[in-house]
């Protein structure tokens, strides 16, 4: 697994213009952990799809009585079908990422796409779900609950769109709060056909993390293990291997 190094600054700096887009690095990552709720199955409809031709009426079939499925064929179709995974195991998993974004989006996502993020190690995937989930579940008052997350790790050996230096130009990347400045650049690297991106992880120091665009570029996605997310009145949980 990769690491890298990271430090925190609050310097605005303006968005990018086309002659100041971040570098690109060829990386090789081994065993990038993504965690999703376990609720979600390992296997669906697009494992058992050989060609994405196929799949138009067979999801209209499920979607029928299945509203989430529903939702994952109106975004999977803003997606070129070159891009589609069908026909081998975690398929689904895969396009799910792309399929069911956040409301508001993600870091590097707007809500009309979502995207592959994972980090190069379990403890800063952990900081990742740790302060998203807390955060809900203090916007709706309640800190006393259990989450059960399904661990997933992945291989990426292509190139990226860096923005791990430390420099003012990318602190706007990185801010805590805002994704202002983070989705304004994913979506001018994506119109420019890049394959995603490599940053420093915002909520564990030291960490990295990769927000990857392109679904065939996810490589050998395997479920690693599970895990218990215990909340008991207080903002930091009990994170317990199942």
């Amino acid at each position: 697994m990769a690491c890298i190094k990271s430090a925190a600054c609050s310097i605005p700096v303006a968005e990018p213009g086309p002659d100041m887009l971040p570098p690109l690095t060829a990386v090789r990552l081994t065993g990038t952990c993504r965690l999703v709720p376990s609720l979600y199955p390992s296997e669906g409809i697009l494992d058992r799809i050989a060609l994405p031709d196929d799949l138009s009426a067979i999801i209209e079939l499920e979607s029928w009585t299945n509203d989430r499925v529903s939702t994952e064929l109106g975004i999977l179709h803003r997606l070129p079908k070159s891009e589609w995974v069908t026909g081998k195991p975690m398929s689904s998993v895969v396009m799910a990422a792309f399929c069911h974004p956040r409301p508001t989006g993600g870091r590097f996502n707007s809500p009309d796409r979502g995207a592959w993020y994972a980090a190069a190690t379990l403890d800063a995937a952990h900081a990742e779900v740790i302060y998203h989930r807390t955060k809900e579940l203090t916007e709706i008052g309640v800190l006393e609950t259990r989450v059960q997350m399904r661990l997933y790790t992945a291989d990426f050996h292509t190139t990226l769109s860096d923005i791990r230096a430390d420099i003012p130009e990318h602190v706007p990347y990185h801010d805590p709060i805002s994704y202002t400045a983070s989705q304004a650049l994913a979506a001018q690297l994506l119109a420019e056909g890049a394959n995603g991106i490599i940053y420093r992880s915002v909520r564990h120091p030291g960490g990295e993390c990769v927000a990857c665009f392109r679904p065939k570029l996810v490589k050998s996605v395997r479920p690693a293990a599970h895990f218990e997310y215990r909340w008991t009145g207080a903002p930091t949980p009990n994170v317990r291997k199942l």
